[in-house]
């Protein structure tokens, strides 16, 4: 394989100019199910490789956020672990909260990506540059997606986008 890593070039380009990733948890940086002990208490797995890649872009300058709907306070302590400082729950119009965080942060809509796998997120991808899902996401969300994940929800997907910004910016030393 070429320094592309098998990336599409057009998705290369888009994910050059990436200076924002926003995610969505259950889904993507998790498997999507929800388990719940006897106590009560919600369990969500999340991939070490997420959180690695997670603190990579943050150190390559690329700024992390989590947009999600449900509010957990297990995500709150998976944001904090990894230094995530823009953290969203609760969140009914992700567009809105991603464009408010954009403005703010003084980023152009094009320089930002969206990470997410079902019809919430829809609206947040038509406003970035480069929207990815996930293989495991709801069919209309992969169709108004620019780049689909190799791999399933909760399985690495923060790695594998972690990779593909690293390479659009020519800065992935890790081989093939």
């Amino acid at each position: 394989m070429s320094d592309s890593g098998g990336f599409p070039a057009p998705v290369l380009e888009r994910a050059a100019r990436v200076v924002l990733v926003s995610f969505d948890v259950d889904g993507v940086l998790t498997d999507g199910r929800i388990v719940y002990s006897e106590r009560g208490d919600e369990i969500k797995a999340f991939h070490v490789q997420d959180g690695s890649a997670i603190k990579m872009l943050q150190a390559e300058g690329v700024q992390c956020a989590i947009i999600t709907g449900r509010t957990s306070t297990i995500v709150e302590r998976r944001a904090g672990e990894l230094g995530v400082a823009h953290v969203h729950q609760g969140v009914e119009d992700k567009a809105s909260v991603l464009e408010a965080l954009l403005a703010r942060l003084g980023i152009d809509a094009d320089r930002a990506a969206h990470v997410g796998d079902d019809l919430p997120d829809l609206p947040a991808f038509a406003a970035v540059g480069l929207a990815i899902g996930v293989p495991n996401g709801h069919p209309a969300a992969l169709a108004r997606t620019h780049y689909v994940t190799r791999t399933a929800g909760g399985q690495g997907v923060a790695r594998e986008v972690c990779e593909l910004v690293l390479r659009a910016r020519g800065r992935w030393s890790y081989g093939p």
